[in-house]
């Protein structure tokens, strides 16, 4: 087992076996890694449940296939086992509210001394952004 980092509506450790540039995780750490849950019904986060009509083809093996679980929720996802990291995008009916709305996503970056400040607490306001990397 590694430790893998799954990018989506936050990041989140969890345990998983990469195999062939896939990571594998058993179906109980699936609500972990994306909130969702492998049910009866199909995939399910609360209430709402997205039909899988075919769960065997999100298993590799006994373990269930992050980027095939991705891809049946209708998000894009990347993954790169090398560096034990998958990004799994939004929905794409929230990315295009947000770019009709002209929104960006919130974040959260440190100052020069630490302190975290949000982007949400500028909404409204013009702000500059100001981003720097020495390689």
């Amino acid at each position: 087992m590694t430790e893998v980092t799954v990018l989506s509506d936050d990041a989140r450790v969890v345990d998983a076996t990469l195999d062939d540039g896939r990571i594998l995780l058993d179906a109980t750490m699936l609500g972990r890694a994306l909130g969702w849950e492998l049910k009866p019904e199909g995939l399910c986060r609360g209430d709402v449940c997205v039909p899988v009509r075919d769960v065997a083809s999100l298993f590799a093996g006994d373990r269930v296939d992050l980027a095939a679980v991705a891809r049946a929720l209708g998000r894009d996802v990347v993954v790169d086992t090398d560096a034990r990291v998958a990004a799994v995008a939004l929905p794409a009916e929230d990315r295009i509210r947000a770019l009709d709305g002209l929104e960006a996503p919130n974040f959260t970056l440190a100052d020069l001394d630490g302190g975290l400040h949000d982007l949400d607490e500028w909404r409204g306001r013009k702000k500059l952004l100001l981003a720097f990397a020495s390689w």
